[in-house]
């Protein structure tokens, strides 16, 4: 059974959203579930820092030895970080996919945005 943390939020398409922080920027990555069902992720590629993304739009890609995923930006904004660690160990998103192998920040384009996305435990009953 896949690790489902409470705190975060989720699209069906396997990303988690942390809450926004007091400046409206949330922290992106994907999920358990998806890590282990693409298998040894050998590349991760992501937009860059001051691109604007739109709700749903692809944003990047995750390679693995079995296939390659888009990633779709669960919220709209600009991202404000990348997480630079993946460039050299993209092992990150299959050992620790809610902590080290984090995606990219997002600077919330609608505050509220976070509100429209899957609970942990309707995503739960989703890949359940």
């Amino acid at each position: 059974m896949s690790i489902i943390p409470e705190e975060l939020s989720y699209t069906a398409e396997h990303e988690w959203v942390s809450a926004p922080n007091a400046d409206g920027v949330v922290r992106v990555g994907i999920t358990d579930f998806a890590q282990d069902a693409l298998g040894d992720v050998v590349y991760a590629q992501m937009p860059e820092v001051g691109s604007t993304v739109k709700a749903n739009d692809v944003v990047g890609e995750v390679e693995s030895t079995k296939s390659v995923s888009d990633i779709y930006a669960p919220v709209a904004g600009e991202v404000v970080s990348r997480n630079d660690a993946l460039d050299t160990d993209s092992d990150l998103i299959n050992s620790d996919p809610y902590g080290e192998g984090w995606l990219i920040e997002i600077k919330l384009a609608e505050p509220d945005a976070v509100e429209s996305l899957l609970s942990a435990s309707e995503y739960e009953q989703q890949v359940g």
